[in-house]
C-alpha cells in the first residue's frame, strides 16, 4: 500500500478506529523489537515502518484534537 493510500485510510478511521490502529501498532513494535533483540529479526525495514505509522497516527489524533478546542 502506498503512503497516499495508508493516509487516506487513517483519516478516514474514526477516533476508536485510530485508537485500535495505534494499539495494534505498538503491540507489533514491541514483538519487533523483541525478535531483534532474540536475533529473529528477517526484515528489518519493517521496523521503520511500523515506527512512522505510529507516527502518523498519533499526528492524525492530534490534529483532531487540535480541531476540536
Amino acid at each position: 500500500m502506498s503512503e497516499k493510500q495508508r493516509l487516506s485510510d487513517l483519516k478516514a478511521m474514526s477516533d476508536d478506529q485510530l485508537n485500535e490502529e495505534l494499539l495494534k501498532l505498538k503491540k507489533e513494535q514491541f514483538n519487533l523489537r523483541f525478535q531483534k533483540a532474540t536475533g529473529q529479526l528477517e526484515n528489518s525495514s519493517r521496523v521503520r515502518v511500523v515506527r512512522r505509522d505510529v507516527a502518523r497516527v498519533k499526528t492524525i489524533a492530534s490534529q483532531r484534537a487540535d480541531e476540536k478546542k
